[in-house]
């Protein structure tokens, strides 16, 4: 059912979110060294490719086969390498302490799977490792930049920091932002941004 949905959402040739990196997860990941990094719920991969380029040992994964093939084809396009496969997330085993970092870029879930999925991540971590999450928050309900339209896949700041217990906060701020990641984030936007290390 949500292979069908997300494949049908990127069946078109044009790229939803475009090809270029989301702007806060650009900020961040270029402080870091490269090491090994996870994209869960990537997409059409603009992310994964352009951690590859930086030098990362990338996995990412999706419930959608058109998202891993036109990540594919960006990866191609870029001349870099991504190991990206299809999975459901709810079921998928994630080894524990594997990742250097672990990027959650506009991945929305309703809170009984959220939970113990964030926690499956943390596990994920290598010490030191570091999490960066940036999503729609509860404020993004009506404004028509992007996101879910249903409330209870958005998030705000407390729940989210409530699910991160044990790790470190670097960052943690609700705010607004201008989107323009292709047709599907364009505008101002509420979001929730979160950088934490285990």
């Amino acid at each position: 059912m949500m292979n069908e949905f997300w494949n049908e959402k990127y069946a078109d040739t044009e790229y939803l979110y475009g090809k270029e990196p989301n702007a806060f997860f650009r900020e961040q990941i270029e402080k870091l060294s490269p090491g090994t990094i996870l994209f869960p719920a990537e997409g059409e991969g603009r992310n994964a490719v352009f951690a590859a380029t930086l030098g990362w040992a990338v996995d990412a994964f999706d419930f959608s086969d058109k998202a891993r093939e036109k990540a594919l084809q960006l990866a191609e396009e870029k001349s870099c390498k991504i190991n990206y496969f299809t999975a459901d997330l709810a079921e998928l085993e994630i080894p524990e302490n594997n990742y250097d970092a672990v990027v959650l870029s506009f991945v929305h879930l309703p809170e009984p799977i959220r939970k113990p999925f964030l926690q499956n991540l943390i596990q994920s971590l290598k010490p030191q490792g570091r999490l960066i999450i940036e999503a729609f928050s509860k404020k993004q309900l009506g404004r028509t930049s992007g996101g879910p339209k249903d409330i209870d896949l958005l998030y705000n700041l407390s729940d989210l920091e409530q699910d991160l217990r044990g790790l470190s906060l670097i960052q943690a701020e609700e705010t607004e932002t201008a989107l323009g990641e292709g047709n599907g984030h364009s505008g101002l936007a509420q979001v929730v941004r979160i950088v934490a290390t285990k």
